[in-house]
């Protein structure tokens, strides 16, 4: 019996994991039978995102976030700088819901079914669909979105590719059905989580094709999204106004968005909320944040990010960076409490290794913080690390690293601090290159460096995405150029492995070779402050994993 689902919803009282788990079990249509009453109850149930009944129209979303991308591509970005103020004019073929940011929901697709092998997906896209430029929305725009994510052009890096590797065929079927043929399975909530990731907007089948399949320099390619471009000033506002024919009607509630670009955790971010410049803050710092839970009127939250601090060492240009062992010293030699610590009134911050440490498979925070390199005291530490720089040849250490820095303030906090931990613990010289954020990716894209440090996301909590995405030989976001073919051989396992224990296990066993032979090294994982004035409604992202695919705003409203 081939698997139904129609518009999803979690249940009431059962959290993401829980639903996740019945759905790759049993198909989420079993957990939505489980409670309704009669099958024209189960007809009726439809998730799709709609307004709340007190919900009022009008008014302008005055919204702060960074949004000064370096070029417009979504799918090729990797940052919120562009998904931040761009995906209010688009939509996905199925997304996560705005009420929990977790439970997956129809959107362009309006229901769709899993073959008894999970070798096929099949979607039922929606009729009378329109972009803004007019065009009707078609399978074979979500054909041309798909074949370009996951086979992408020469010359385009998409970093969601390794999600869909197992995708075969994509075949349309009619106007408005499509089929994704897999190669071999994969856990149903992996590949859901993958078609719902908030990156992957569906674009026109024309727009690629007029622009060869790239559109880094194409600002305003048209969407189904429920906002349309206005007008946008560099580095100062992004306008869009409310779309009168979006599908999902009455939606939109807001007539117009202001999206201010004001970097992460900056001051101006946060005096422009603290002073009511904004409604809605995303990525305060600290003691903004701090000052705005105080404020009457105003309400903050916190959840956790979809991302990785780090710094890379270039494996391919030094010699001793491409020896395990050194890396290992390096690994060891930082002092992770003191490099929170640095940061604490600048960005939230929290101790985790190579995987996310919130993640249900992951090493236990309480089991970690008893690990070289994650310790408090970190003498033992660097006394391993000094043993091994000496079994590898560098007893007095390295000098001069090119250590190219992204111009973000805690980036810029921690270069320095990794800068004389490297010295006195382990005699490695550096000197620091402070870079814009475009630049940073270009040099580390070009292996135009020694020592790197930024952030990288993963789209899904999932090992599978995390291991492909940051790990993955060649892949997209592998700044080191590492290779490790044990650990590329069991990370292929974790990804076909359908059995939670089993994975969970095997997953125990990455984290060892990661931490023997580092891809990376991990400085610390982020939370995210927001913070907002009460007459924001609909919007509550405290139940959210990450800042990347809830950020539509059509569930929200003004009072």
């Amino acid at each position: 019996m081939t698997e139904h689902t129609r518009e999803p919803q979690c249940p009431r009282g059962v959290d993401r994991r829980t639903f996740l788990k019945r759905a790759g079990a049993a198909g989420a249509g079993a957990v939505i039978a489980s409670r309704l009453s009669t099958p024209d109850r189960a007809m009726a149930q439809d998730a799709t995102v709609r307004p709340d009944p007190a919900a009022k129209r009008g008014g302008t979303l005055r919204y702060g976030i960074l949004s000064a991308a370096a070029h417009f591509d979504v799918h090729q970005s990797g940052t919120v700088a562009n998904i931040g103020p761009q995906s209010p004019m688009y939509d996905t073929l199925i997304r996560r819901s705005p009420k929990d940011g977790q439970t997956i929901i129809p959107d362009l697709a309006q229901r769709w079914e899993i073959s008894p092998d999970g070798k096929k997906y099949t979607f039922h896209l929606r009729k009378g669909v329109k972009f803004h430029d007019g065009a009707d929305f078609t399978a074979d725009d979500v054909k041309a979105t798909y074949d370009r994510i996951c086979r992408p052009p020469k010359g385009v890096v998409i970093p969601r590719t390794p999600l869909f590797a197992t995708v075969g065929e994509i075949v349309v079927v009619d106007p408005h059905k499509i089929e994704f043929r897999m190669t071999e399975p994969r856990p149903k909530a992996y590949m859901l989580g993958a078609f719902a990731s908030g990156w992957n907007i569906i674009v026109r089948k024309k727009t690629l094709e007029d622009n060869q399949g790239n559109l880094r320099q194409v600002m305003n390619y048209p969407g189904t999204g429920p906002f349309k471009h206005v007008s946008r000033q560099d580095k100062e506002v992004w306008i869009q106004e409310r779309n009168p024919n979006y599908w999902n009607k009455p939606l939109p509630s807001v007539d117009r968005l202001e999206i201010y670009h004001l970097p992460p955790f900056s001051p101006e971010l946060g005096s422009s909320f603290l002073s009511g410049k904004i409604d809605y803050a995303r990525l305060l710092d600290p003691v903004s944040w701090r000052k705005a839970k105080e404020m009457p009127g105003v309400t903050a939250g916190v959840f956790n990010q979809s991302v990785i601090q780090a710094f890379w060492t270039n494996m391919q240009k030094n010699k001793a960076l491409a020896d395990p062992r050194v890396r290992r010293a390096i690994h060891l030699a930082m002092d992770r409490p003191a490099l929170i610590d640095v940061v604490k009134d600048t960005a939230p911050m929290q101790i985790g290794g190579f995987v996310y440490p919130f993640h249900e498979m992951s090493t236990p925070r309480a089991e970690l913080v008893k690990k070289l390199g994650y310790q408090t005291d970190i003498k033992p530490a660097v006394q391993e690390a000094r043993r091994l720089m000496k079994e590898a040849g560098y007893p007095n250490g390295l000098k001069n690293l090119d250590f190219v820095v992204r111009d973000i303030a805690t980036f810029k906090l921690w270069a320095v601090a990794i800068q004389a931990m490297l010295k006195e613990n382990l005699n490695i010289e550096s000197n620091l290159r402070v870079v814009q954020t475009s630049v940073w990716f270009d040099e580390a894209a070009a292996g135009n460096f020694d020592l790197a440090i930024s952030a990288i996301v993963s789209s899904l909590m999932d090992p599978s995405d995390i291991f492909s995405a940051w790990y993955g030989k060649n892949g997209p976001q592998n700044y080191s150029r590492w290779t490790n073919e044990p650990f590329h051989d069991l990370a292929g396992q974790i990804e076909r492995e359908l059995d939670d224990n089993k994975r969970r296990t095997m997953m125990r066993k990455a984290e060892e070779m990661l931490e023997a032979d580092p891809p990376l090294i991990p400085i610390s994982y982020e939370q995210i402050y927001d913070a907002w004035y009460n007459k924001v409604h609909g919007q509550n992202p405290s139940t959210f994993f990450g800042i990347y695919d809830v950020v539509r705003w059509d569930q929200v409203w003004l009072s």
